[in-house]
């Protein structure tokens, strides 16, 4: 027999959390499944092409990996963040800041501009240095604005969003748009772009650049003392002044590092995929950066295999489409439901599933069998 019983405390083990995740998943798919089934077309056939897409040959795990570098550092940003206590929802705007300070940088390496002739190696420093202060610059004015005024982080920051979306569409419509009809600037030059990682694929470098990235976090936030005033900040902000901790710097620094990195991720687009600015060039990948930090709870070493399995899903709907004819908006429904689930998956660490003999179910007290 098989009985569902609630447990005294929540369960923490690593491997109760993560059993938990892999059982949402797995209702996320069953239920996408019956909308597979509802279109006329095979959930296993469905999900067969949609996972082959993105992992079943080396081309689309090269766009796969494209698609999860800029996801990871877009989420390492919100764990840097949140963890700090500052709700920051401005990643799209650092994203295209970001993107736009490093294609201003990519283009001055063409003749007669400062970077002439320079070589990558000292290129991409520059080019990162750039970027990243930009990122950090413009969120920063956010984490100020808290720090100082006590004003709304979340508010602030997605206004923020559409100035800097709109700015860039200036730029990209004025002083660095390039010849023709099409809002967008000049093509970068070629030894400008990163280097590709995979032979006959274009997976690029930047993939290591988010694996660096995260291991960083990692440290930073478990390891070292800034790291750890951060997380108590976050945590009692109370307490942590209590404690002689500055709150109101910490978050400061958090908010900082945290729109360094979302730009760190508008560049990896611009050099490892675009070679150019484009106006609306972000797509939403601000907001579902936010989306796999929260499926990878938090943790800088999850958001990797998180970010690979939502840039998977991403380049497999088409293949999906052609496969069986469904449209690719179920992809989305299928990653909206993940996300769901796995954010209500604790619930499941509450209870436990135990399993008795018949006989001894029936040697129990009548009292106990009915409780």
């Amino acid at each position: 027999m098989l009985r569902i019983e609630k447990r005294l405390a929540p369960a923490s083990s690593k491997t109760a959390i993560a059993g938990a995740a892999a059982l949402a998943v797995i209702a996320a798919l069953l239920v996408c499944a019956v909308l597979f089934a509802l279109q006329g077309a095979n959930p296993l056939q469905a999900y067969a092409s949609l996972f082959s897409g993105g992992f079943g040959d080396w081309r689309g795990i090269g766009y796969t990996l494209n698609k999860a570098a800029p996801l990871a550092l877009i989420a390492l940003g919100t764990i840097v963040a949140w963890r700090c206590g500052f709700a920051y929802l401005g990643f799209e705007g650092c994203f295209v800041i970001g993107a736009a300070a490093a294609t201003a940088v990519a283009l001055a390496v063409v003749p007669d501009r400062w970077l002439a002739g320079v070589p990558f190696a000292v290129f991409l420093p520059i080019c990162i240095a750039a970027a990243m202060l930009a990122g950090a610059l413009w969120a920063a004015s956010t984490g100020w604005l808290r720090a100082r005024f006590g004003g709304s982080e979340v508010l602030m920051s997605l206004m923020g969003n559409y100035i800097a979306l709109l700015l860039v569409q200036y730029l990209v419509s004025g002083p660095m748009r390039a010849p023709g009809g099409l809002p967008q600037s000049a093509r970068i030059p070629q030894e400008t772009w990163l280097p590709l990682v995979i032979e006959g694929t274009r997976a690029h470098a930047g993939i290591g650049l988010a694996l660096l990235a995260a291991l960083l976090v990692w440290v930073l936030l478990r390891k070292t003392p800034l790291g750890y005033e951060m997380v108590v900040a976050g945590l009692n902000p109370l307490a942590a002044r209590n404690s002689g901790i500055a709150v109101g710097r910490r978050v400061l620094q958090a908010s900082l590092l945290a729109g360094a990195l979302a730009a760190l991720a508008g560049l990896v687009q611009v050099l490892g995929v675009q070679y150019r600015l484009l106006d609306g060039m972000s797509g939403g990948i601000g907001f579902i950066g936010i989306v796999v930090a929260l499926l990878a709870r938090l943790h800088p070493l999850w958001v990797l295999p998180v970010a690979l399995l939502y840039g998977g899903m991403s380049v497999g709907a088409d293949s999906m489409q052609r496969a069986t004819g469904v449209p690719t908006s179920i992809t989305f429904i299928l990653q909206a439901l993940t996300v769901l689930f796995v954010l209500a998956s604790p619930w499941l660490l509450r209870y436990r599933v135990v399993w008795q003999s018949p006989r001894a179910a029936a040697g129990r007290p009548l009292g106990e069998r009915n409780g």
